[in-house]
């Protein structure tokens, strides 16, 4: 199987319960804290209406009418700056390690840059790692310390690229 079966396209609402199960799911799979983190997000249920906001969007992977996962791009919460967050980028097993998290990033970063943001900031966790490897190979250094106020709080690695 390769990333060129999957099809990336913007969420729609009847996606919304697909795409809350296989964060969950992943989230579950590597044993992520349920608080702090997004699987506690009240948000995850009805999706498609978060990114209905200007300046962001979400994507979903698709394959066969299922969902195998997603990543979005919005305003950074509690910030002042021009930066954008890349938010709940998750991808069910299925989807590793054939190319999609890369044309995923390609995807949202992409949007960010003609919505005019200057800046992409996420958070991540340990357990992470080959998200932390792609996070890096596009450009994302680690910072100290959080920016903003995501409300994730058990999320402890934070990262920023310049767009």
């Amino acid at each position: 199987m390769t990333h060129k079966d999957f099809t990336i396209r913007e969420i729609q609402p009847q996606d919304n319960e697909k795409i809350a199960k296989a964060i969950r799911d992943v989230l579950i799979e590597y044993g992520v804290p349920k608080v702090g983190t997004a699987y506690a997000d009240t948000i995850l249920d009805t999706l498609s209406d978060a990114y209905e906001a200007e300046k962001a969007i979400y994507f979903v992977i698709e394959k066969g009418g299922n969902i195998f996962g997603g990543a979005g791009i919005k305003q950074l919460d509690n910030y002042d700056g021009n930066t954008c967050e890349l938010q709940k980028m998750y991808f069910l097993s299925e989807a590793r390690g054939i190319g999609l998290g890369s044309k995923m990033m390609q995807t949202c970063l992409q949007k960010a840059k003609e919505y005019g943001f200057e800046k992409c900031y996420l958070e991540t966790l340990p357990y992470m790692e080959e998200a932390r490897k792609l996070y890096r190979k596009v450009g994302f250094k680690d910072l100290d310390a959080p920016m903003g106020d995501t409300g994730h709080y058990s999320c402890n690695l934070w990262m920023l690229k310049d767009l």
